[in-house]
């Protein structure tokens, strides 16, 4: 299986990203990007998914079968770290999507047979979190968490400084059968200030059955199959990632590597 996913022009409706359960040979999430310019109309149907509409950069106007949202976006990059505008739309929907502006739109899939309504997801719905501390510490917008509606999607942002770590100390919930995790498949959409920056990101099992370290640059795709998947970034590049997860049960629950948790104590930085 391969884990990092080249930004790529897959056709002239500006699809950059492209990502599957049938392409990657898993069950739940899935990912589509797309740069459109500025008057572009996107046409999609959700079919038997439910997706969550992320604007990361750009203004649009979006309709779906019963909702219009006009109007939407406040941001030109994601590294004016405020949170987006995002709308969810249930499944068996058709969409249209009118850029406003040049856009930069994520599309977050996972299955539904839910009976949910569309919605427009606004900056004041979403939490802000700063999490960890010292060189671990990072800004996270709760874009599409566990506590608001839907069928399998959770969707997030997260922002770290140069030179510092995300998604660590190290965990991981790739169990189906456990009391401890929930198993959930996941994706990761990397952006970089400047843009040729990049980050190293780790996957690896207890076993190290898997263990590779994979470099992704601007708009590039990590996908976790299983195991822990920490990511640092290098000296002089801000990293900005929307991360999806999806599972059968909508919960987001995990399990630390033992090794490393000690850097959550209130003591952390420690030196020796």
């Amino acid at each position: 299986m391969f884990l990092l996913y080249k930004a790529q022009k897959f056709n002239d409706n500006g699809h950059i990203q492209n990502i599957t359960p049938e392409i990657i040979g898993w069950d739940y999430v899935g990912l589509d990007v797309y740069l459109l310019k500025k008057d572009h109309i996107l046409k999609l149907n959700s079919g038997n998914k439910e997706l969550c509409l992320v604007l990361i950069s750009g203004f649009a106007s979006i309709r779906t079968r019963y909702a219009k949202f006009p109007n939407l976006g406040n941001r030109l990059s994601p590294f004016e770290r405020i949170p987006p505008y995002a709308i969810y739309v249930p499944h068996n929907n058709n969409i249209e999507i009118y850029a406003d502006s040049d856009l930069e739109i994520a599309v977050c899939s996972a299955p539904s047979t839910g009976h949910l309504l569309a919605r427009v997801i606004t900056p004041a719905d979403i939490c802000i979190e700063n999490r960890g501390k010292g060189q671990n510490r990072r800004l996270v917008h709760n874009i599409l968490p566990e506590n608001q509606p839907a069928d399998s999607l959770l969707v997030v942002e997260v922002y770290t400084n140069e030179g510092a770590t995300s998604s660590y100390p190290s965990h991981k919930h790739d169990q189906k059968d456990s009391l401890n995790e929930t198993y959930l498949e996941e994706i990761y959409y990397h952006r970089f200030n400047p843009k040729m920056g990049f980050a190293m990101q780790r996957i690896y099992t207890d076993d190290r059955s898997l263990d590779e370290c994979v470099a992704p640059y601007d708009r590039d795709v990590v996908i976790v199959p299983r195991g822990y998947h920490p990511v640092a970034t290098v000296a002089g590049y801000d990293n900005y990632y929307l991360n999806i997860m999806a599972g059968p049960k909508r919960l987001w629950k995990f399990t630390w590597e033992k090794d490393h948790v000690w850097i959550n104590g209130i003591n952390y930085p420690r030196k020796n």
